[in-house]
């Protein structure tokens, strides 16, 4: 994958959240990957600018990213039918012997 830089206020928009589940756990442990979600228009080597950029402080090396789309459920809601939003998630490789830590993640460009 090629390299791209990336600026804060971007990758903080191309990263929207770990996705906790059961089977990310799983994942995480086994494969040494962890879950995101991600901005639907994001791509994977966005996506490998953005982590690298916003653990750079924790040196993370991201080996691979897999990109699935999740498509919304019908709901009822009461009486109505709705729908939920498609969403984006990325299952991102890091190194051996690296792990993300979630609570130091970089404020701004100053560091």
């Amino acid at each position: 994958m090629r390299s791209r830089s990336i600026n804060h206020e971007r990758a903080l928009q191309i990263i929207l959240a770990p996705q906790i589940s059961e089977k990310a756990t799983l994942i995480a442990e086994k494969n040494n990957q962890i879950v995101f979600r991600v901005l639907p228009s994001a791509d994977k080597v966005e996506i490998k600018a953005a982590i690298e950029y916003l653990w750079k402080s924790q040196k993370i090396e991201v080996t691979k990213v897999q990109i699935s789309n999740v498509k919304g459920k019908e709901k009822r809601f009461g009486r109505n039918l709705g729908k939920r939003s498609n969403w984006k998630k990325a299952y991102v490789g890091i190194k051996k012997g690296q792990e993300i830590n979630f609570s130091e993640l970089i404020q701004g460009e100053d560091k």
